[in-house]
């Protein structure tokens, strides 16, 4: 989102900013809406070798549990969006990948954020041993077979909505 001169930034931690605003309608009806503004993020679905996927079990302060994901980052400063990729799939997991394909982007949270995921297949992984989490992450990393994960998605032991829109992209591309 660009600011305009009708926008008023509420609060802005590390690179999110609440952000109020004027904007007209379609309908031509002027309202008052708040926005967090997001710079997007990466989902990676790493694959390997033989077919398996690589999560990380993360300990998620706001809901105050873990969560099991695909490793996943937003984007820093003037970063590329593949480059945003690697780097957090290295840091979450220590690999990093000979191939990463775009799946495209999907908007999650839309009625109140501008953030634009970017979702990506990670393939030919090499363990790198580079594993570097913020200090406000708490990680496992986790291998399952896509079958393991589909049970644990049916089960709803996985609950995260771009860990689940990334595996479903990916098996409609036919890369799963």
């Amino acid at each position: 989102m660009i600011p305009s001169d009708t926008s008023k930034t509420l609060h802005s931690w590390k690179r999110i900013s609440l952000v109020e605003e004027s904007v007209t309608l379609p309908n031509g009806k002027n309202i008052q809406h708040t926005t967090i503004v997001h710079p997007g993020a990466t989902v990676i679905l790493p694959i390997t070798q033989d077919g398996h996927i690589i999560l990380i079990n993360q300990f998620r302060p706001s809901l105050k549990k873990w969560l099991l994901e695909l490793p996943a980052g937003t984007i820093e400063n003037a970063e590329e969006i593949e480059e945003c990729a690697r780097r957090e799939l290295e840091e979450e997991t220590g690999y990093s990948a000979k191939q990463m394909i775009s799946l495209g982007q999907v908007t999650p949270l839309a009625g109140f954020c501008d953030e634009i995921q970017y979702l990506f297949v990670a393939k030919d992984l090499d363990k790198t041993c580079r594993y570097e989490c913020d200090d406000d992450e708490v990680i496992e990393v986790i291998t399952l077979t896509i079958e393991e994960l589909e049970q644990k998605i049916i089960r709803g032991e996985v609950s995260d909505a771009k860990t689940i829109a990334c595996l479903s992209k990916a098996k409609l591309c036919g890369y799963l």
